[in-house]
Order: C-alpha cells, then structure tokens, then sequence
C-alpha cells in the first residue's frame, strides 16, 4: 500500500494543549497508511526530542516577524520541500502554522488543513482577519468543539469547510490506581488533608487569581486544606506567576498553596485530588478537563467554551459563571462536603470519556478526514473524460 504523506506545520513543540494533541496524533496514526513529517517554526519544546526518538522528520522554518522578506523567503522553501517530498496533505495548526503554512501549502499540496482550536482571545483583530483570509485557501478548518465552530461562523468563515474533531483522551494513563501517598509525601501535604486541584498553564485567561481567591474563602472552614496549581510558564507569563504568589501571599493562603511547576506525573495528581478545578475565562474544549475526568476527580469547572459540550452540570461535575470567586468555593464546598455526591460525578465523567473523548475516537476520525478530502481531490469533475 502506497503511503500517504502529511506533513504537520505547528509554532512550536512546547507542552500545551494543542501541541499534546497534535503528538497524540502523530504517536497513533497509521504508520502503514501515513507518513508523517513535522514543520515548525521555532525548534522550542519538550517533544523536539520525542519526534526524533519516534523517527518521525522536523524541518525548523526561522520566522521572526510575517512583515519580512525572511517570511516570504521561508515560505517559498517550505513549498519547495512539500514538491520535493511529494506531500500530499499539509495540517497547520494555531494562528502562526496557519498563516505561515497554508499560502505556500495550497501551490504545492492537493490537500491543505487549517487548524483553529479556541477562539483566540490573545490575538488582535488584524491577527484575526490576516488568519481568516488565510484559511481562505484551506480545503477544511478543523475545529476541536462546537463552541469554535459557531465562534468561526460569527467570524465570517464558511459553515462548510468547518470539521469539528473533539480532542481525545488516552485512558491507559488512567487507568492505574493513582499514587496518592507518594504524592503527598513528595509534596509535604498531610495525610487525609483536603487537596483541591488546578492543571493549567500558567497565563491569564485560565483565572489561577479567582482559585486563589476561593481558597482564601474556604481557609477558615478547611484548615488543612491544601491548593495544589501544576504547570509551566511561559517565559512571557512569568510576571503573571509572580502576580499569582504574591496574590497568595496577600490573601494569607501561601503557606497551603503548591505551585508544582510542569510535572510528568499529572494522571497521579489528578486522581488523588479531592476537588479539581478548571477556573478558565476562556476555553474551547480544555484538555485539562477532559484529563480531570478521565481521573474520575470531582470535577469544578467554569462554563466556557465547549465546557458544557463535555461536562453536563450536575451530572458529571460542576460547571460555574468564569470569574467568580465565590461561585467556586461554594462548589468546591459542596463537593467536599458531600463526598457522595463528588464520587458518583467523578465516575459518570470518566465513562464519558471512555465513550466520546478516548484518543482512539479522535485518530480514527482524523484518518478518515484525511482520506475523504485526498478523495475529493483525485475525484474526476463532472464533464470530465473518463
């Protein structure tokens, strides 16, 4: 069988959402059906190192600024490489694979994919146009959840080229008792203490400061509860991890709060959690979230996004108004309260995602849309001689 090749062009190879997403991919497709080949534009990250264990090619394309004789002259050698190589599908991902990836993909690719995963608070309304015109020229845009899609819609962008593949978990991760005790032990928190759970990267819109506020108003009635926050920051956001420990200090909650860091243990952390909690003010499908009930952990979240398209209210966790402290320490209360209620949640979030979000669900969908627009392509037009 002859081998499709795709080549994947991301920012970069960090740890966040859309990049374990795209690695999720790239680890499970079908290597006698696919062959994949990795572009980016800053060789920056964690998984630099995993494509080249898995043998899997990354070509770096230095772009500084799209206002550059540089930024045309990369693209003219990206579209040389996809002729060289005979790509077949070119898959961008965010607002600067899209914008630097698809003009040169569309000469020199039958097949070009624009990938758009939240709706984009960080970017300007040139950056937001500039993209729009770009996706222009992709035969899909493919989107991790509803709330995107309609987001993109409300934004000028076809209805029909617009996929929606929703993000996939690998429950395998989940699927081992978590080390709780060990946990505990390494972080210096107290046997039987209440530990309530953030995961997220350290920036503004995932609302750390409304979490450290609800833990300064559940400290009076949870002494021993501790406030675990787990993630990296991006070089640019350290001022904003420096606003969060004084914020901690100020509130009087710094000597119950842990700020982790980037750990590789997060399945462990999550399933000896008590409450997680996704305190966002902007979120498209969260992979924090669908991790969190993969855990089975207790589940806070805010309703943003395509929250609510995973996570119904009630029936498998919580979901409150963004930014408001108080509406999440009352429900971090009521599920450390009435752990019950909190066990059963986490068990109805965990066979959602066992049925809607496994990671096999999101491979198989993706090869299948890879296929079906290859298809459409070599499809003989109407008139055409046969």
């Amino acid at each position: 069988m002859t081998q499709t090749r795709i080549l994947k062009v991301v920012p970069t190879l960090m740890c966040g959402g859309t990049e374990n997403q795209f690695m999720a991919l790239g680890r499970l497709l079908d290597r006698s059906q696919f062959d994949l080949e990795f572009a980016c534009l800053r060789r920056w990250g964690p998984f630099v190192g995993e494509l080249a264990q898995l043998r899997i090619p990354l070509a770096e394309y230095r772009v500084s600024t799209f206002r550059s004789v540089q930024a045309l002259a990369q693209q003219a050698k990206l579209a040389r490489q996809i002729a060289r190589r005979r790509i077949q599908i070119v898959h961008a991902y965010n607002f600067y694979g899209n914008v630097f990836a698809i003009p040169p993909a569309r000469i020199a690719a039958p097949v070009v994919i624009a990938s758009i995963r939240d709706r984009a608070p960080y970017l300007t309304a040139m950056q937001k146009r500039v993209q729009r015109y770009a996706c222009q020229f992709a035969d899909c845009v493919l989107v991790n959840a509803d709330a995107v899609r309609d987001w993109l819609i409300g934004e000028g962008y076809d209805p029909s080229t617009i996929v929606v593949i929703r993000n996939g978990v690998d429950m395998s991760r989940f699927d081992q008792a978590p080390a709780g005790d060990r946990v505990r032990q390494e972080l210096g928190i107290p046997p039987g203490a209440p530990l309530v759970t953030v995961v997220s990267r350290l920036t503004r819109q995932k609302g750390i400061e409304h979490f450290l506020e609800a833990a300064a108003a559940l400290a009076p009635r949870y002494p021993d509860a501790r406030f675990l926050i787990v993630g990296e920051t991006a070089p640019s956001d350290r001022p904003y991890l420096k606003e969060l420990t004084d914020l901690a200090a100020r509130l009087g909650v710094a000597d119950r709060t842990i700020f982790t860091g980037l750990r590789a243990d997060v399945p462990d952390l999550l399933g000896c959690a008590d409450v997680a909690v996704m305190p966002s003010l902007n979120e498209a499908l969260s992979n924090v979230l669908l991790e969190s009930m993969a855990a089975g952990a207790p589940l806070v979240a805010t309703r943003v996004g395509g929250t609510p398209e995973a996570l119904a209210d009630g029936e498998a966790g919580l979901l409150i108004p963004p930014g408001d402290a108080g509406a999440i320490a009352r429900a971090i209360a009521r599920l450390l309260d009435d752990r019950e209620l909190a066990g059963r949640l986490g068990r109805a979030a965990r066979e959602v995602i066992a049925t809607r979000f496994s990671v096999e669900r999101m491979v198989r969908s993706t090869e299948q849309l890879y296929m079906d627009l290859l298809a459409k392509k070599h499809k003989p037009r109407k008139g055409a001689a046969a």
